[in-house]
């Protein structure tokens, strides 16, 4: 069958992202002999011509379009970025009759009352890479829809129960070759790697869970270094780990820092840790095998809120991960996330006085908490009745403590001018 594949995310917030999802459903579609298209929206400057002129040429009988962010998370003034999905699937309906199917990690969020929005006719929930070679072999009549895991359909809901590969090594990476990335040329682009999936931490406001489940699955580190040497060859240098805890588990990290050591590819990588368990020993790993740059997830400097975010390390546990970061010569960005269930002023004067005494590289300050569904804090957020419990999130909401709103953005902007290194 001829497939189409789109990426419609022209959103380039931080820095444009190469759409790896994607590119695995690509891969796993060509592995079962179907003629695969691959169109990235990110290089286009007109995406409406560039789908119409693509499909008056191929001619696909089915197509997919992976729907990356639904907002940019910004409390002060949200863009809803789902319209750029929504644009695509009306191009391809308005051109041609043919099935068209979304997915990605913005899909998966809200599958229902996006696969409503968007006005595509199915959507796959959680990973492409086996249900969607799937969804190709019933629409060409060898099984039936009725009960393909994680698949939608508009008008009819839930097909299938969604399902979690357990051995990700069964899910073959794409081949560096089959993916142009001139969209990037110029831009401090950075390959993503994803070694895991799912996340046990279950943080007050985080959606991965909804997204990837919450059993930890794992590649093997041989694979992902094997994986790695394919872009070098093909000229990638930077290489940026996107899994949301690298350190975790620290028997694994170790591995796989020991393994790229060996390998001794001519690379440098970023990735995101998690400030509990964090040993010198790893730390140490990291350097040696190329590590550069590291994002420190602790959204707080107080133990209280990140008692109450469900965090499993403390404030001692972030100061000892800065250090070792530092004498290891790792660039280090944090992340305070400000204005949750339970924040003070004296809270935020307390996390706003941590940061400032860590000497870290860079800040990322967030004020307000995107609500997400399936997550403690939209529970909350149901009690204080910031959000009614049938609301099923897709426009974005917030959490911020209401009395501390006009004070704290003021604070902010007040730090953040005073620390050229701290953004909002």
């Amino acid at each position: 069958m001829r497939v189409l594949l789109i990426s419609a995310n022209t959103e380039r917030i931080n820095l444009p992202t190469f759409p790896l999802g994607l590119a695995c459903v690509a891969q796993a579609t060509l592995d079962r002999g179907h003629d695969v298209e691959w169109l990235d929206l990110m290089a286009q400057r007109d995406p409406e011509a560039t789908v119409k002129r693509t499909m008056e040429t191929f001619q696909p009988q089915v197509i997919g379009i992976s729907v990356r962010n639904i907002d940019d998370q910004n409390m002060a003034n949200p863009r809803f970025l789902l319209e750029q999905a929504r644009d695509v699937v009306r191009f391809c309906k308005r051109i041609s009759d043919v099935p068209v199917v979304v997915g990605g990690a913005g899909y998966s969020l809200f599958p229902q009352s996006s696969l409503e929005y968007l006005g595509a006719d199915m959507g796959i929930q959680g990973e492409g890479e086996t249900a969607f070679p799937l969804l190709i072999e019933a629409l060409e009549g060898s099984r039936s829809l009725s009960s393909l895991p994680g698949l939608y359909r508009r008008g009819h809901g839930l097909q299938g129960e969604r399902r979690f590969t357990e051995d990700l090594d069964r899910l073959q990476l794409p081949d560096p070759h089959l993916f142009s990335t001139s969209a990037y040329e110029g831009e401090d682009f950075w390959v993503p790697v994803q070694t895991r999936r799912g996340c046990p931490m279950r943080c007050s406001y985080c959606s991965t869970e909804t997204i990837e489940g919450h059993a930890l699955r794992k590649r093997s580190p041989e694979q992902v270094v094997q994986w790695i040497a394919r872009w070098v060859e093909a000229g990638s240098r930077r290489f940026q780990f996107v899994d949301n805890t690298f350190n975790l588990p620290p028997s694994y990290a170790f591995t796989l820092c020991s393994r790229l050591a060996e390998a001794q590819p001519p690379i440098i990588w970023r990735s995101i840790l998690y400030p509990a368990k964090l040993e010198e020993k790893l730390v140490k790993a990291m350097a040696k095998a190329g590590c550069r740059e590291v994002s420190l997830g602790f959204e707080s400097g107080c133990d209280k809120i990140l008692k109450d975010m469900n965090k499993h390390f403390r404030s001692k546990d972030v100061r000892d991960a800065a250090r070792m970061l530092s004498d290891y010569g790792i660039h280090t960005m944090g992340f305070l996330m400000l204005g949750g269930p339970g924040e003070t002023r004296e809270s935020v004067e307390e996390s706003l006085a941590f940061v400032s005494a860590l000497n870290l590289d860079a800040l990322k300050i967030t004020v307000g908490i995107r609500i997400y569904p399936h997550t403690k804090l939209a529970k909350t957020a149901v009690q204080d009745g910031l959000i009614a419990e049938e609301d099923d999130l897709l426009f974005p909401k917030f959490y911020m403590v209401t009395e501390l709103e006009d004070w704290l953005r003021e604070t902010v902007a007040k730090k953040v001018r005073e620390h050229p290194n701290w953004v909002t």
